[in-house]
């Protein structure tokens, strides 16, 4: 009886440092949601019109500044960090002498706490560059968006750019036949 006893204390203690986790995650009610929904769409409105008004440096005031901010593009990571961030685009503002930046009509925004949310959409950037030229770039873009110190930021982002369309195999790019 004694060992039946223990085995049941044990079993007890055992399970009483369990949690049981729930089976969805809490969800933000439809209001909280509408209300993130509405901050990022703010913030990506405006890195689009302070970035083509201001230049490359005007990234900055919508990267976190906090250690956990990332930035990787075509599978590198090209900021570890907010500092590296913060070198890097003072150095793209010397070479680049215009942006203008274009957000997609497919821009979505997925609420996931009042706090964070994540964000995607297509791009196109029309770049004049110091030394002369310009070029012009396409692609999608995802990050987490953070609302902290007041305001909505990118806590971590990616891009990537569209690959230009496979040029046409002889085959394709011949005049058809006329008989």
């Amino acid at each position: 009886m004694r060992i039946v006893l223990c085995a049941v204390a044990l079993a007890a203690l055992s399970l009483s440092g369990c949690q049981l986790l729930p089976s969805a995650p809490p969800t933000l009610s439809a209001s909280s949601a509408a209300l993130v929904d509405a901050g990022v769409r703010g913030m990506m409105g405006g890195i689009a019109r302070d970035v083509t008004q201001g230049g490359p440096a005007a990234w900055l005031k919508y990267f976190s500044a906090t250690p956990a901010f990332f930035m990787a593009s075509e599978g590198h990571l090209e900021f570890p960090d907010a500092a590296s961030a913060t070198r890097t685009t003072r150095d793209l503002a010397t070479k680049i002498s215009q942006i203008d930046l274009k957000w997609g009509r497919d821009l979505r925004v997925d609420p996931l706490t009042p706090n964070l949310a994540a964000v995607a959409a297509s791009w196109h950037e029309s770049l004049k560059l110091t030394a002369g030229g310009s070029m012009d770039e396409s692609g999608f873009f995802t990050g987490i968006a953070e609302y902290r110190d007041g305001r909505w930021q990118l806590r971590d982002a990616h891009w990537s750019v569209a690959k230009p369309p496979p040029a046409p195999t002889p085959a394709e790019a011949a005049p058809p036949a006329t008989k």
